[in-house]
This record gives C-alpha cells, sequence and structure tokens, in this order.
C-alpha cells in the first residue's frame, strides 16, 4: 500500500496524505477525515524509513541498562520494560545500550542519528557520562540522580527518604539497634548514585532518633555468613533495613534457623519483594512510574527545549507483618 494508493481513493492529491501525516499545512477538517478514514479503511502504515526523513526523526530512543556482575536483573528489568511500553505509547521503539559502553557508546548512536533521545541508567555519583551528555546535541533523561546536576533532567525515587523512613518506623517502633544491610561492596566502590543516597537517609535519620545503627554490605551469596555474623554480636540488632533483594530469603532463612523471625525481628525491605519471602514492610521501588516518567521528559525535550531539573518520587512505606514494638526487657520476681 503506498501514499498514491490512499491519495486516490481519498480524492486527494498524494502531497495533501502527506501533509495530513505530518501536520506541516493546515489542512481543513472535512479533507483530514476524508484522509484519515481512507488511512483506516486501506489498512496504510507509513514507511518507517521515509516517514524519518520526512521528520528528521529515527522513532527511536536509546536506553542505557546497567549489565553487571553485582546488578539484579529483575530490577533492571523491571525498569527497561516500563521505558518500552511508555515509549510505544510515543510511537517510538527502544535501542538498549549495555553500561560498559560508556561515553563511547553515547558518542557513537549521536553520531549515526540512530536515536532521537537517550535514556541512562545506573548513574554514579561522578558519572563519566554526564559531560558527554552535556555536550551532545541530543536530549537526555538520566533514571538516577549524580552529584552535580545543573543542566540535567534527572527522575528517580527519592532514596535518601526512603532510607530515612524505614529508620523513622523502627524507631517509633523503640528499637534501638538497627542492621542495614545494603548492596554488594562493588556498588559503594564506584558511588552508584541510588545506594549512597539510601545511606546517607539512613545515616542522618539514626542520627536524629539516637539509634546504634550501621551499614553492612552484602556481596551475592554471603547473606547467610552476615547473619551469622549479626548473631554472635553482644548487642544482637532488633531492627533489619535490606536495601539488597538477592538477600532478603537468605538472610531470614538464616534468622529463623536461630530462632528469629518476624516480627520478633522487625524487618523492613526497600524495593520488590523477592519470591518467596514473607509479607515484609517495605518501601516499593516504583519502577513503572519512574519510567514513564523518563519517557515523558524526554519527549517533552525532543519535541520542544525541554526543562532541566531533578524529579524526585516520593518513597511509600507499606506496612507488611514483619516489623512490631520492640520486646520490653524480661523482669524476674
Amino acid at each position: 500500500m503506498r501514499i498514491s494508493d490512499v491519495a486516490r481513493h481519498a480524492g486527494v492529491s498524494p502531497s495533501t496524505v502527506s501533509y495530513v501525516l505530518s501536520g506541516k499545512r493546515s489542512i481543513s477538517d472535512s479533507t483530514r477525515r476524508r484522509v484519515l478514514d481512507s488511512i483506516e479503511t486501506l489498512g496504510y502504515r507509513p514507511h518507517a524509513g521515509a516517514r524519518s526523513l520526512a521528520s528528521r526523526r529515527s522513532n527511536v530512543i536509546a536506553l542505557v541498562i546497567p549489565l553487571r556482575e553485582d546488578v539484579h536483573v529483575p530490577v533492571a528489568m523491571r525498569f527497561a520494560v516500563s521505558v518500552v511500553t511508555a515509549a510505544r505509547a510515543h510511537d517510538h521503539d527502544v535501542l538498549l545500550l549495555t553500561q560498559g559502553e560508556g561515553p563511547e557508546g553515547l558518542h557513537r548512536v549521536a553520531s549515526s542519528a540512530m536515536v532521537d533521545g537517550v535514556i541512562v541508567m545506573d548513574v554514579e555519583t561522578e558519572d563519566a557520562r554526564v559531560p558527554v551528555l552535556r555536550s551532545l546535541d541530543l536530549p537526555s533523561v538520566l533514571i538516577g540522580v549524580p552529584a552535580d546536576t545543573e543542566g540535567l533532567t534527572c527522575v528517580d525515587l527519592d532514596f535518601a527518604a526512603a532510607g530515612a523512613a524505614c529508620v523513622h518506623h523502627l524507631a517509633d517502633l523503640g528499637h534501638e539497634d538497627i542492621a542495614f544491610v545494603g548492596q554488594p561492596p562493588s556498588v559503594y566502590d564506584r558511588r552508584t548514585g541510588f545506594a549512597e543516597r539510601t545511606v546517607s537517609g539512613f545515616e542522618a535519620a539514626a542520627r536524629e532518633r539516637g539509634v546504634r545503627a550501621a551499614l553492612h554490605p552484602c556481596a551475592s551469596g554471603e547473606a547467610r555468613a552476615l547473619a551469622e555474623e549479626l548473631l554472635r554480636r553482644d548487642r544482637v540488632p532488633t531492627g533489619l533495613i535490606v536495601h539488597n533483594e538477592p538477600s532478603v530469603v537468605p538472610l531470614l532463612d538464616a534468622f529463623a534457623d536461630a530462632g528469629r523471625t518476624p516480627p520478633d525481628l522487625s524487618v523492613v525491605a526497600i524495593g520488590p519483594l523477592p519470591p518467596g519471602s514473607p509479607d515484609l514492610t517495605r518501601v516499593d521501588l516504583p519502577a513503572e512510574e519512574v519510567g514513564a516518567r523518563a519517557v515523558g521528559l524526554l519527549m517533552d525535550k525532543i519535541d520542544g527545549p525541554g526543562g532541566a531539573g531533578v524529579t524526585l518520587l516520593e518513597p511509600r512505606l507499606v506496612r507488611g507483618g514483619s516489623t512490631a514494638h520492640r520486646p520490653g526487657p524480661t523482669v524476674s520476681l
């Protein structure tokens, strides 16, 4: 099916059909309706390459997604699916770039005109890609927040507020010894933004509430060993915050083997609950909303000047069955 077939069916010139599709010229409502009816009747679909040449757009956006050993892939894929779904609603496809391509990958897609814009994930506090994004004539949005946000458009969960909310919840229940089971050490070593911000919120709230609190980074496969170490301490924590989805179930299993099960041990999770975990008190990770917001902000920049700035989504703590008031001391009579 060609544009000339649509024109013949609608009784107009091919150029009129082109103007209806591109919106470059004003067409009367009756003519526009006649053309659109013919397009629907004939099942005409504009050729993607020709449409791109005419509009100088590719109708593709790039998503830089982390593929590292210490990244929990199911969570990363939730963001990817949300971006793809939102992009399709804007008639755009998504080109996936791996984190390993770094600044070079951004230069490559910008110089080839393969994409209309780019969404960058796994943002580090001092991210080498940020200066490149500022220098390229390519609309961009970051899912994450670097230290220097000048001229950038960023969206993310307010992870600092999430870490603080967990501490305040446990402190309100009377817990004075809280352990924070965090991301693998390598995530903190490269100063990944969401992890640093969560810890900063956790530590600030702990100081504010006057509770004993400690960070325990946890590498893959080391959750049970960490639980056993915490159980050997003179002051075993009564509150546990877990910001490490793969470690949730192994941690709970190890504590259960020692007779400590929620809510005897009050547990709060940050992020989605993995399969096999009980109904924990948690701060959900709004991956779908973050992805949709990122695409919407990017489309605004593609269609016009857009605006720089940081959008942080407020965390929501959902009360489950894993937290309770700290038991008082046993009194002997």
